[in-house]
């Protein structure tokens, strides 16, 4: 995503929340390229995404994962090379030990998050780093990591917010004060394999990019006429829909398919809350977006509203009036806005618009809360199909030979 801004402008524009002085507005002056300007940029264009239902990150408050266009296509060739290695075992019936492929930057970003988790203080920190191999470095206020298989260190700002250096002090803060209040008791006995499958199903939560996909009726398929290559590549997919499908069900910790459809629908049901509080949210942010339309128009007619005051006379004031009818019409409709929502005093125009801001950054981050929600529930889904699938192929199977017992 770029933002490409013209040095000067080519025609004449309203006064905009950002602007300051007239000149901002007309045609041939110099754009001034400010920090309001771009904070007002990057939530236009926040909002551009969210109204065509694209996947936005939170351009205001930056990324706590930060992933390059390097690494995003350096993920996505080496998921590929994986999907081509396990094919032949899928084939076979054969479970692969390593289904998800993750970049050197997501490996070192799992083993931060985890001494983050425990450490409380940045000695503590760079301790358990170096056991995993990772020397941390602070360089003129800012942290950098350096991992074994490379001579140069890498950045926080290239891994994400999570790993400057505020969030890592904030957090090993957070940590110690937890510490402090905790009461003194012996030492935590080793992790159990219960708490490692805990974790490892908070992990699964999260949405993937090779998710499981819908099983194909090859029956239903054959008999609409589909020929034998069709039914050599539906019988691979199936195997390894299959396999990935079981691998999920496992994962999740399910022990009946009741228990999966009580997941699938305490899914929806949290993806239908999530929608409603955004739509409540966006009513609010189109509401706030109206009062600003309103309190900038106002704003512009303050020139003619101070001169129809300077005229002695009813006649002057109705010939200025008549020369300034347009400020006069919008100025109207705005008085009667506010009058008709209650509102006696307006709002400063940059506290209206940093409120506008903060009302995008939360509506980006449940946007998002709502796209991993929505994955969520398509993948249990999907398992869910799969199985009663798998278990209506099986069933015909089952009879046979209890047929054959008897």
């Amino acid at each position: 995503m770029h933002i490409v801004i013209n040095s000067l402008r080519i025609e004449e524009v309203p006064f905009l929340p950002y602007m300051d002085r007239p000149a901002d507005t007309k045609v041939g002056c110099k754009h001034r390229c400010t920090d309001a300007a771009l904070r007002y940029f990057k939530s236009e264009v926040m909002e551009m995404c969210h109204r065509e239902g694209l996947y936005q990150i939170d351009l205001l408050n930056g990324s706590k994962n930060r992933v390059t266009d390097r690494e995003y296509w350096a993920q996505k060739k080496g998921q590929a090379a994986l999907d081509k290695q396990n094919a032949p075992m899928i084939a076979d019936s054969i479970t692969p030990r390593q289904t998800k492929f993750e970049t050197n930057k997501e490996k070192l970003r799992q083993t931060l998050r985890k001494a983050l988790a425990t450490a409380a203080s940045f000695d503590e920190f760079s301790s358990l780093l170096l056991q995993e191999g990772v020397t941390v470095k602070e360089s003129r206020g800012r942290l950098s990591y350096l991992t074994p298989d490379r001579t140069k260190p890498i950045t926080a700002r290239k891994l994400g917010d999570d790993f400057d250096r505020a969030a890592v002090f904030a957090v090993l803060e957070q940590n110690a004060a937890r510490a402090a209040e905790a009461p003194a008791r012996s030492p935590d006995p080793p992790r159990t394999i219960k708490d490692r499958l805990q974790v490892a199903r908070a992990e699964i939560a999260a949405p993937k990019q090779d998710g499981v996909q819908r099983l194909v009726d090859i029956e239903q398929k054959m008999a609409e006429g589909k020929g034998r290559g069709y039914e050599r590549w539906a019988k691979i997919h199936n195997l390894k829909q299959a396999a990935k499908t079981l691998s999920v069900y496992q994962q999740y910790g399910f022990t009946s398919p009741e228990q999966l459809e009580a997941a699938v629908d305490t899914a929806y049901q949290k993806m239908r809350q999530t929608s409603g509080e955004l739509k409540a949210l966006e009513t609010k942010l189109q509401g706030k977006k109206k009062l600003q339309r309103q309190v900038l128009a106002y704003a512009q007619t303050k020139a003619a509203r101070d001169g129809l005051r300077a005229q002695k006379s009813e006649k002057a004031r109705a010939a200025y009036r008549q020369a300034h009818e347009s400020d006069f019409i919008i100025a109207d409709a705005a008085a009667r806005y506010f009058k008709a929502h209650g509102i006696t005093k307006l709002p400063a125009r940059k506290a209206l618009q940093a409120e506008i801001e903060q009302l995008i950054s939360e509506k980006d981050g449940l946007y998002n809360t709502y796209h991993e929600q929505k994955q969520r529930f398509k993948e249990l889904q999907t398992v869910k199909r799969n199985i009663d699938q798998i278990l209506r192929r099986d069933e015909p199977h089952r009879r046979k030979e209890q047929s054959h017992e008897r």
